[in-house]
């Protein structure tokens, strides 16, 4: 089957740039800041967002599979119990958000399902996130699309534990995703679909920016990026240049986070 056409690119004006997001910043506010230059492979982090957020590890799993709890070794076993993600897990997620543009599958979607509320217990989220990454990638494989995606994992406040995720979803299918969506968590977690569970939102507001204005896609990529790393220890955070206040993101067992394999280290080294 013809895979479809890729659906953005990296403005070249942006290679080299910075995108800050003010600590206290609410959704939205992003700007352009002169920052030092970084390598291409993982330009600074902006910060911005929705309800959402993400992560990743250095390690990535292949986008056609969930893989296996516990693969990549000791760190990432099925009862590894972390608090917060790592300068290295979020310089990691920085590289891999340029290369889904530069392999012309940018992010597109921010996505965030709320495991607790729907019945799935902390010690199982890892599995269940991977069955529902599996759903989204044989769907749009069906349709002739491939994808890209990152995703962290958090437990903080009264939503307890849940996933965000981002994904690079064309404009077209976004509708009838909503609709299968609900089935696929049916499915998985064997319970009626609760309301509010699953939440997805455009990146930069609506459907179609990647194309239509790639230079603000851009922005609000980054941007929504660097909220995603809100987990991460304000040191950590302040060494890669995110401008953003740590949020302590609690108690999370197994993976803390992934990203697809066709964006992870192994593929970015095999295109350098």
């Amino acid at each position: 089957m013809m895979l479809a056409a890729p659906h953005s690119s990296i403005p070249r004006a942006y290679v080299g740039g910075a995108l800050k997001l003010h600590r206290g910043a609410t959704f939205g506010e992003v700007s352009m800041a002169a920052l030092q230059l970084q390598p291409p492979a993982n330009p600074p982090i902006a910060g911005t967002g929705t309800a959402l957020a993400i992560s990743n590890l250095p390690l990535g799993v292949a986008a056609q599979s969930t893989g296996t709890p516990g693969r990549g070794g000791s760190r990432n076993r099925a009862d590894r119990e972390s608090h917060a993600l790592a300068k290295r897990q979020i310089g990691n997620l920085g590289a891999a958000e340029g290369h889904s543009r530069a392999i012309g599958l940018p992010f597109t979607r921010m996505i965030t399902i709320h495991w607790k509320a729907a019945g799935v217990p902390l010690s199982g989220m890892a599995a269940t996130t991977g069955k529902f990454i599996d759903c989204l990638t044989r769907w749009l494989a069906r349709r002739g699309y491939r994808i890209a995606w990152l995703w962290v994992h958090e437990n903080a406040g009264d939503k307890g534990w849940h996933c965000h995720m981002l994904a690079s979803v064309p404009a077209e299918l976004v509708k009838p995703l909503v609709a299968a969506q609900k089935r696929w968590l049916r499915a998985i977690t064997g319970k009626p679909y609760r309301a509010k569970v699953i939440r997805g939102d455009p990146i930069g507001g609506r459907l179609g920016l990647e194309t239509g204005n790639p230079a603000l896609h851009f922005e609000n990529a980054r941007a929504a990026l660097a909220y995603l790393c809100k987990g991460a220890p304000q040191d950590a955070l302040d060494a890669v240049g995110i401008d953003r206040q740590h949020k302590l993101q609690g108690l999370i067992i197994g993976r803390r986070c992934s990203t697809s394999q066709n964006i992870g280290a192994t593929a970015r080294k095999a295109k350098d």
